[in-house]
């Protein structure tokens, strides 16, 4: 058996890795972002009361635009949550395939060291259209979809091209429109959901709690 890395020494449980992809254009700006920031801090707090999912969720976060890796995977007890501010365009293509290079890097980590996964989560919030070519993102995220490689999760805040989305997200998930700017219900769904995810075996089938925080589209 390879000898680990000392986060999985420290900590060998088997591991929930999620992205959060979070744009952070210019349209977010004001109470969008604010109200963004605070979910993400409330969805720490949360996972935080659940022992093991503390132990076995890995946060990611990348932001664009620009495409930014804010925060590399870590335990959820190890994660600071940023603070996020709104600028630019919105590259959500690129963030989508950086998302989705930087999980497949992550699972040959895990490999390397002997430690088991569940499958991975991409959760991408926006409020906006694409400003970058998107076609391959979407077909990189069905084909994922369809090998049970991760599952894609797509809410759209007000103003967001929900027409896109709908090309992106995988046709068994659809995209969500968040009712209003309701980011502390989202968040209190993810924490939720995501420590039902952590707590069974690797293969189990989980059953989500209901999207009260948003109407699927």
């Amino acid at each position: 058996m390879p000898v680990g890395l000392p986060e999985f020494v420290d900590n060998p449980e088997n591991r929930c890795p999620v992205v959060l992809l979070l744009d952070t254009s210019a349209s977010m700006s004001g109470a969008p972002i604010t109200e963004l920031n605070r979910g993400v801090t409330l969805f720490k707090e949360a996972i935080l009361e659940d022992a093991r999912a503390s132990l076995r969720v890995e946060i990611a976060i990348v932001t664009f635009g620009p495409v930014q890796l804010v925060q590399d995977f870590v335990t959820v007890e190890r994660f600071n949550p940023p603070s996020f501010t709104a600028e630019d365009g919105t590259p959500m293509g690129e963030a989508i395939e950086y998302s989705l290079n930087l999980l497949e890097n992550r699972k040959e980590t895990y490999r390397k060291n002997g430690v088991q996964y569940y499958r991975p989560w991409v959760f991408l919030i926006t409020d906006g259209a694409p400003t970058d070519d998107w076609q391959n993102a979407a077909r990189l995220v069905r084909n994922a979809e369809a090998g049970k490689r991760l599952c894609f999760f797509a809410v759209a805040v007000e103003g967001a091209d929900t027409h896109t989305l709908k090309q992106i997200a995988p046709p068994e998930r659809p995209p969500a429109l968040l009712h209003g700017l309701d980011f502390r219900g989202l968040f209190l769904w993810l924490s939720s959901s995501l420590s039902r995810a952590s707590s069974g075996n690797i293969n189990d089938p989980i059953t989500l709690p209901p999207v009260g925080w948003g109407t699927i589209t």
